[in-house]
């Protein structure tokens, strides 16, 4: 089979990747090296290196462990997502689902439109769902006799994290700024910078509160929105085109991929475990569902009247109530404590890496909050752009470092600082520059493989087999994402 000349490139470049590319943690350590070194190198000329070089020690350990409400906050949407997405009854819609597609291009666009619309409710969700949904679909089309391209569907299952998942409702920038009580005292300050005082110290332009950018100012703004729907538009009609004929494809079989082997999400609860817990009077409260009944109705009486006692709906999500909302929706579907144990503890295994990256990221705000050298990087973005140029300048810029830096919540503690401080002295929308940061971070995953570990471990490949396909709708989406920002920011007012 013939490769086109972009194809060929993109699995040349991965390949580099594959070989010379470390683990994201090195990118983390290499971070902290380089945010010491800039900010000795640009300190100001009245201040002796030994009172700079002590600000930095002092910032570096009072942020490590600055970050923990945060870290911990993401680890439950990653458990959570996954919790929901392997409950009995979405596996039974996700056959369902994968029953719809009855041609090799149908198949690749079904479960790039699924992927995407998932992964605006929930990333951690979307990236286990997306990926059974792939493996039933080819499973499903394999019994039919079509044969289906098995890297581009498995390409298609990761889309939701190469687009539009930042701009949903678990995007980790929005949320943040959303969520009281996860920001830094620093950070708060910066999104009040300048502005006029109200009651109780909160500006007047502020009425969610101090430092608080609520979910009506970022995500579900109007540019917000439709910036998703071109994207969901957009990337599920390239997947459609690029997607091989039944001729041309690759399917699981060619790949020697056995589709009749269940991976470990879909495999049921075994039946000695029943037994044991029939004889054991202490073990039959694991497996009734009483206790999960009352907890369900426990948490969704307090988000009716959390919800309730809101200034408005929107201003009620945010961290802690999705996570909250992720959980009692798992547990509600799996009906026991066991089964929800037993979730629980299989999604635990893809979220080490935030909790060992993460203070590295509070470590890094912090030398940037005790050298100020937030506010230096901050003039340089004032310096080479104008109001309309500055948002697309930081969704290249967030775009560029997210391949480094594969994470988005940690990535905006580094970035928020200047990003908003430049906003500010730009008299740029506060909120569309969060988005503007969200809609350039999402991109890297399409050229960054972190994420897609997960998903290339439970369809049996590995990043070269499927970043083709991602690479190609990232050279599309990069450009479209640009016009976007610059377009769409000229519509919106500072600060709010």
């Amino acid at each position: 089979m013939r490769t086109s000349l972009l194809e060929r490139l993109a699995l040349r470049v991965v390949a580099a990747l594959e070989r010379h590319l470390p683990d994201a943690l090195i990118f983390a350590l290499l971070a902290t090296g380089l945010v010491l070194l800039a900010a000795l190198g640009l300190s100001p000329s009245g201040q002796s290196r030994l009172e700079l070089c002590g600000k930095l020690v002092d910032g570096w350990g009072s942020g490590f462990f600055s970050l923990l409400p945060f870290t911990l906050q993401m680890v439950m949407i990653i458990i959570c997502g996954h919790t929901v997405a392997s409950a009995p009854p979405v596996r039974r819609l996700l056959y369902r689902l994968a029953a719809v597609p009855v041609t090799a291009r149908g198949a690749v666009a079904w479960v790039t439109l699924l992927a995407l619309v998932t992964s605006w409710f929930n990333w951690g969700f979307s990236l286990i769902f997306s990926a059974l949904l792939a493996r039933a679909v080819a499973q499903n089309l394999q019994r039919r006799g079509t044969a289906v391209d098995y890297r581009a569907l498995a390409a298609a299952s990761f889309l939701g994290l190469g687009s539009i998942w930042a701009q949903g409702l678990s995007g980790s920038a929005a949320l943040q700024m959303a969520t009281p009580g996860t920001l830094s005292e620093s950070l708060r300050h910066i999104v009040d910078w300048g502005a006029e005082a109200g009651a109780g110290g909160v500006p007047a332009w502020n009425r969610w509160g101090s430092g608080v950018i609520p979910l009506s100012q970022t995500i579900f703004l109007w540019q917000s929105l439709l910036a998703v729907a071109v994207e969901i538009v957009l990337v599920t009609l390239l997947m459609w085109r690029a997607a091989p004929s039944e001729g041309r494809a690759v399917t699981a079989a060619a790949l020697g991929i056995n589709l009749d082997e269940p991976p470990s999400e879909l495999t049921a609860e075994p039946a000695t475990e029943l037994s044991r817990a029939a004889r054991r009077p202490g073990e039959r409260w694991e497996h009734s569902p009483l206790l999960t009944a009352l907890f369900v109705a426990l948490g969704v009486a307090y988000l009716w009247r959390y919800v309730r006692a809101a200034r408005s709906p929107l201003e009620a999500i945010h961290l802690n109530t999705i996570n909250l909302t992720l959980l009692l929706l798992g547990a509600a579907l799996h009906r026991t404590p066991a089964r929800l144990m037993r979730a629980f503890a299989t999604g635990t295994q893809a979220v080490w890496g935030v909790l060992l990256q993460f203070p590295f990221y509070g470590a890094i705000a912090g030398m940037l909050s005790a050298s100020a050298l937030n506010q230096r990087i901050a003039a340089l973005f004032v310096s080479a752009s104008t109001k309309a140029t500055l948002p697309p300048l930081i969704a290249l810029y967030s775009a560029l470092l997210g391949v480094l830096v594969p994470s988005g919540g940690g990535k905006w503690l580094i970035e928020a600082p200047y990003v908003l401080t430049a906003a500010h002295q730009m008299k740029v929308h506060l909120g569309w520059m969060v988005a503007v940061y969200d809609l350039g971070e999402a991109l890297a995953n399409l050229v960054q493989p972190f994420w897609m570990l997960p998903v290339l471990a439970l369809l049996g490949l590995r990043a070269r087999d499927v970043m083709g396909y991602t690479f190609l709708v990232f050279l599309f989406l990069l450009p479209t994402v640009l016009l976007l920002t610059l377009g769409l920011g000229l519509t919106l007012s500072y600060p709010l």
